[in-house]
């Protein structure tokens, strides 16, 4: 795809009608990103029941931090996802890529029914995110820590030409345990990238079991900050506090890392803290049970929004 010269300056992705404010978010765009977050957890395990394969527990675990992204914070324009003013995304945890894929799709860069194709030969939408394939996908990743990694290298890109732009990646806890991550983190000190900020899916869990048991990590806002970065550690369920955090990063003048405490799986309940959906699809039973809670709490989400309660 030719990259495009359109740089976008002022423009903000705020859906209409829901406006940032100084200090609080308004109720109602809670209330919008909660419809958000909840359409987001129900399409991802809707593409990963259809494609027989991928994560849905880390995916579940992320819809709230990608629905503030694409429909409250990035700078951003669907109709033109190459142009060089806009913000960058990148899923360090690439395996989470359905939640991703959903979000990129409601906000309006591809139908929302290349969904129903994820992993198939020859779709748009593979099991790791694909930046030359796939419209609004910022960077190609896979191996875990190489996202977080690549993050740091366009920010530091952005810094030297001058560009205003921000870079946001989201990493699992489980990833931390990679070197790599650390190079990256002393790599953004060193050179001052304030235009980068990463978000921890610290939902406890990773492939093979609890994180504290496979190779512990924690505390990881101490270790962040001990690599010079701002750090906090927030509900990362909660949109105030994810905002609150993001703006508390920009104004720190350094990197920030936002550890964002989860549920893996956030949404089913059988789902809920169990390490064994890390990777695996639901069967027919398991996805009508979980289809059922998903839909459920969209239904209500989208009636809460337009009730304004």
């Amino acid at each position: 795809m030719k990259r495009q010269g359109l740089r976008i300056s002022a423009m903000r992705c705020v859906v209409p009608g829901f406006e940032k404010g100084n200090r609080n978010m308004e109720n109602a765009t809670v209330l919008m990103l909660k419809e958000r977050a909840a359409k987001i957890r129900l399409l991802s395990v809707d593409a990963v029941y259809r494609a027989k394969s991928g994560h849905p527990g880390g995916s579940l675990s992320i819809a709230d931090v990608l629905a503030y992204l694409y429909f409250y914070r990035l700078n951003i324009d669907p109709a033109a996802p190459d142009a060089l003013g806009r913000d960058r995304v990148v899923l360090s945890k690439g395996h989470c890529c359905p939640a991703l894929y959903s979000a990129l799709a409601m906000r309006g860069y591809f139908p929302e029914e290349e969904l129903k194709k994820l992993r198939t030969l020859g779709a748009m939408l593979q099991g790791h995110p694909d930046m030359k394939g796939t419209p609004g996908v910022d960077m190609s990743t896979g191996s875990l820590g190489q996202g977080f990694s690549a993050a740091a290298g366009m920010a530091a890109v952005a810094k030297r030409r001058g560009e205003e732009y921000r870079i946001y990646t989201l990493l699992g806890d489980g990833e931390t345990e990679e070197g790599q991550v650390w190079e990256a983190a002393m790599f953004a000190n060193q050179y001052k990238l304030d235009n980068l900020i990463a978000f921890v899916d610290s939902n406890g869990y990773q492939i093979d079991g609890a994180v504290s048991d496979v190779m512990d990590p924690n505390p990881l806002d101490e270790k962040f900050r001990a690599f010079g970065w701002h750090a906090v550690v927030i509900d990362g369920h909660d949109f105030e506090a994810i905002d609150k955090a993001v703006s508390e990063c920009i104004a720190s003048g350094r990197p920030g890392a936002i550890i964002c405490k989860t549920v893996k799986g956030k949404g089913v309940s059988f789902m809920e803290n169990n390490y064994t959906w890390h990777g695996k699809a639901p069967k027919a039973e398991e996805f009508a049970a979980a289809e059922s809670e998903l839909r459920a709490a969209w239904e209500q989400a989208r009636e809460d929004m337009s009730n304004g309660r």
